[in-house]
């Protein structure tokens, strides 16, 4: 069966209904130190009841000393700096829960726009980090706006016809092949954020044939 996991960051709690339909039926939940405690203020809404998450990870810099001792049992703490909360709240979920196979991402973007970018280029990092395709994971972010993945070569997606669709490349020697959607993409040198940007779906599948092995970010209405 279907493991889903959802890790809280610290940037905008969703208002709308679907991210927080994906939280409420979640069967993991994993905060950020920082987002620990508008978590704690939003669950009610969000569960009807006070809902612990199953661990808090960071280095704990957001946590008062009583928050720490109040929340020992599910506190985790990194105390190295070379990764961020999320990145931790990632690796500690994949170790802890070996049966996950769904990973959202909520409150990953909003407040700062250099959190919201760097965030969002994480999920090509931890394609790399943690080889989730090869596992079997899939991860994503969730906003009130958008969803937000990774993909690593060709593939197909079910999508929907009329959707807006943004495709972000970091590798100016791909070139990538389209269907399905208004603006093809068949000419376009990844050598900018914006080349690829503000497209739209023409039909329900949407195909892209990449010429080599390489890390995309797609970004769905």
């Amino acid at each position: 069966m279907c493991k889903s996991a959802v890790i809280i960051c610290q940037g905008d709690f969703p208002r709308k209904e679907y991210p927080r339909y994906v939280l409420r039926n979640a069967d993991v939940i994993v905060c950020c130190d920082g987002a620990f405690s508008a978590f704690l203020r939003k669950s009610e809404a969000v569960f009807g009841k006070l809902r612990l998450p199953d661990a808090v990870v960071g280095d704990m810099d957001s946590l008062s000393p009583s928050m720490m001792k109040k929340y020992g049992d599910i506190v985790v703490k990194y105390d190295e700096q070379d990764y961020n909360d999320m990145t931790k709240a990632m690796r500690y979920t994949l170790s802890r829960w070996d049966d996950i196979t769904e990973i959202h991402f909520i409150g990953a973007t909003g407040k700062r726009e250099d959190h919201t970018i760097g965030n969002m280029s994480l999920l090509m990092e931890y394609e790399r980090m943690f080889s989730l395709s090869e596992r079997g994971i899939t991860a994503d972010i969730i906003s009130d706006w958008s969803t937000v993945f990774a993909i690593g070569d060709s593939t197909t997606l079910d999508v929907g016809e009329g959707r807006r669709i943004s495709i972000f490349c970091p590798d100016n020697t791909l070139k990538m092949r389209s269907e399905g959607l208004e603006w093809p993409v068949d000419e376009v040198v990844f050598d900018n954020w914006w080349k690829a940007t503000l497209n739209r779906t023409v039909a329900d599948r949407v195909k892209l044939t990449f010429s080599h092995p390489s890390m995309a970010l797609i970004v769905l209405d």
